[in-house]
């Protein structure tokens, strides 16, 4: 499996912020990466630094191993749907689609095709006219069909309802099998795309916080519920993400993996131990110092004797 994408200390700042801080990342040929994040995290920055939308600060940034910057052998194989993507007034959805096919050389107008009917797309209303989940339709529509090489969708999914969402992620992992290539989706709704993933990047105000296996990510954390002073007794020697108390009871969410010892202690001394989802683990690796601690949910006090 060869690199396509490779960033090495890339910088963006304007001036009083930096959107991005020090980043370097790789993301391999034929997987589907999350680019994962809070608002303002700076992915849709990077995403347009990669796609020659925007400029770096300072850094490189390679793609199909050259700068993508002015380069039309990179740029045609490159396809980034944004969540604001911006559209003449008078342009239909069928404007829209009619055009994409012209910049992409692995064009699929059967499945464009198919797409406009699974998300009951109307072809000749103005777009500025149309929903926001049928905007978004547009989007999803150009992303798949274009079977570019390298695509990234930035939120895809805007005004989407539950079953609209579940049809992009299925035909999503439906085309990504028949024509494997290279996809970023940058999601907040990481509980439901995390079984699409294969790897994740977590930008935190600029910087990386986590770049792995998804596999790997959610082996990495765990939390123990039971008596306060045996939970905190796992602690030592590990980072602690997130704490809650009820009385002598704790949750305790900690980072790290456990021993042998360690599953027996937990067995004897009656603490309950269960896994971390990814968006558990992300959502408090982001929540900052200062987060105000909630008491235990609702999960967790139907878990206590």
């Amino acid at each position: 499996m060869s690199t396509v994408i490779e960033v090495s200390d890339l910088t963006k700042a304007y001036r009083t912020t930096t959107a991005l801080d020090d980043v370097s990342l790789t993301i391999e040929e034929g997987t589907i990466t999350g680019l994962l994040g809070r608002n303002g995290a700076g992915k849709t920055t990077l995403m347009s630094i990669l796609t020659a939308q925007n400029f770096p600060t300072r850094g490189t940034v390679r793609v199909f191993g050259a700068d993508p910057c002015e380069n039309s052998r990179v740029l045609s194989r490159m396809c980034f749907i944004r969540e604001n993507q911006r559209y003449p007034d008078d342009a239909t959805a069928r404007h829209a689609i009619s055009t994409a096919r012209l910049f992409f050389p692995r064009w699929d107008e059967e499945l464009a095709a198919d797409l406009v009917d699974e998300f009951r797309l109307p072809l000749k209303t103005a777009i500025k006219k149309l929903s926001r989940g049928q905007q978004s339709a547009i989007g999803v529509i150009i992303g798949l069909a274009s079977r570019a090489e390298v695509t990234f969708f930035d939120e895809p999914y805007l005004g989407f309802d539950a079953v609209a969402r579940q049809l992009f992620y299925d035909r999503l992992i439906a085309d990504y099998a028949e024509v494997p290539r290279t996809i970023v989706l940058s999601s907040h709704l990481i509980a439901e795309v995390a079984d699409l993933l294969e790897n994740v990047i977590v930008l935190d105000q600029g910087r990386i916080i986590m770049d792995e296996p998804t596999e790997t990510a959610r082996a990495r954390a765990f939390t123990i519920v039971g008596p306060a002073e045996a939970a905190d007794f796992l602690t030592v020697g590990r980072e602690v993400i997130h704490r809650e108390t009820l009385g002598r009871v704790a949750s305790v969410t900690v980072l790290g993996t456990l021993s042998p010892e360690d599953r027996e202690f937990i067995v004897r001394e009656g603490l309950d131990l269960t896994p971390v989802s990814l968006q558990q683990l992300i959502v408090r690796r982001t929540a900052g110092e200062d987060a105000v601690q909630p008491p235990l949910d609702q999960e967790i006090r139907s878990r206590l004797p």
